[in-house]
């Protein structure tokens, strides 16, 4: 390889390593914050099915909370915004739903 495909090659991985951590953070944090709705879509339904007694509605709505609030430190901590997570899908739209 000559010294200018390395050149080359290097300009197109940016191998800056503040940006490869915040872009790993934020992967991670679009994964956990769509299994966190999807999780809060089923207990929603499970409520409105009647399946779960008050303690478990309690509990649940509780779990739910706190992840949220905990999702939330995270993206202060990363200095992500929600909208920093919603990975845009092209023709599908955004990931997470509209805004």
């Amino acid at each position: 390889m000559t010294n200018e495909q390395r050149n080359v090659l290097a300009d197109r991985i940016a191998a800056d390593p503040d940006n490869v951590e915040r872009g790993l953070v934020s992967l991670v944090l679009t994964i956990v914050e769509l299994l966190r709705q999807l999780v809060e879509r089923q207990a929603l339904r499970r409520v409105d099915e009647g399946n779960l007694t008050d303690d478990q509605v309690e509990r649940l709505g509780l779990t739910l909370m706190r992840l949220e609030e905990r999702m939330e430190e995270l993206r202060e901590h990363f200095g992500l915004t929600p909208e920093d997570l919603n990975i845009d899908l092209g023709p599908l739209g955004p990931l997470l739903g509209d805004p």
